[in-house]
């Protein structure tokens, strides 16, 4: 007899699922992580045995398509995995009968809003790979109206390719670094995404969803700009004796890049709290831990 809840995670590589392995252990939540080889959402039908016969009481697609300036001429490859895809796998789900929680972005906003987003803002992504997480959260939407989607932003971790890793190896390489200052968001540490979507797991295992499926923000708490987020992780390598290197305000207009970003990717996580009890710490409290991880790596 299963005693709780017991994590499918699709996508094994990323640094939300590394993240969800790493709290899971910690928290004796048994978790089966299908990497690409099991379950390629590009082409994925239906789930594996090796699923079924783990017997998850909840799904977790933390597995994406998410090379963002790429996808501007992959548009076909990124909508297979984000939006098909995840379509597919919501069908899986709910052909079994399990909750669905699935990980999206701020980049489905084009970032004009003057004020941190709520979930009911209207939608307008300014690239494909934004446009491929809607469609994703759409398809999943229509395949199994009972899914959770979580929109998050900004994510770095220990693990995997992310800011705060670029910033502390451009801060050992040179003596100063010029950083966009006209796009603000929620830095996101993954490992509070996970502990959050262990959290709501063990909470719908234990007293069922009832009618909290939708939308929610899942975020840090407090806001800063790319160029904010590079002076807190230098400050914080320094106190360590790691980089510590001047960052130099720019504006959008002298860093192109082939997608354009939301200016505003701030996103409100109160209808998250209100019917999960769940709120992220401030981006500041997470990023210190993360960054003292990587320096103790070096």
């Amino acid at each position: 007899m299963i005693e709780g809840p017991r994590l499918l995670i699709i996508g094994r590589n990323g640094q939300v699922a590394r993240a969800l392995a790493e709290r899971a252990g910690e928290r004796r939540v048994p978790l089966l992580a299908l990497g690409r080889e099991e379950c390629d959402l590009a082409t994925v039908t239906d789930l594996p045995d090796a699923a079924d016969d783990f017997e998850p009481t909840a799904i977790i697609n933390a597995a994406a398509y998410t090379a963002v300036d790429k996808a501007e001429d992959e548009r076909e490859a990124a909508f297979a995995v984000n939006a098909a895809g995840s379509g597919r796998l919501a069908e899986a789900a709910a052909r079994r009968g399990l909750p669905l929680m699935h990980v999206s972005t701020d980049y489905v906003y084009d970032g004009g809003k003057s004020a941190p987003y709520v979930e009911s803002d209207p939608t307008a992504p300014l690239g494909v790979y934004g446009a491929s997480k809607l469609a994703g959260e759409k398809a999943v939407r229509v395949a199994l109206p009972d899914a959770l989607i979580f929109r998050t932003a900004w994510v770095y971790s220990p693990f995997g390719g992310n800011f705060v890793k670029t910033m502390l190896r451009l801060g050992a390489e040179r003596d100063s670094l010029r950083v966009v200052d006209d796009q603000i968001g929620s830095p996101t540490s993954a490992l509070d995404i996970a502990d959050a979507l262990i959290s709501v797991a063990a909470d719908i295992y234990e007293n069922d969803l009832g009618n909290r499926a939708g939308i929610y923000h899942l975020a840090g708490s407090g806001e800063t700009s790319w160029c904010g987020f590079a002076r807190a992780i230098f400050e914080l390598a320094g106190a360590r004796g790691g980089p510590s290197i001047p960052v130099e305000a720019i504006p959008t207009s002298e860093y192109p890049t082939p997608a354009k970003r939301p200016a505003n990717s701030r996103l409100d996580g109160s209808k998250l709290e209100k019917a999960f009890g769940i709120r992220l710490p401030d981006w500041r409290e997470s990023l210190e831990p993360v960054v003292a991880r990587l320096l103790a790596k070096e």
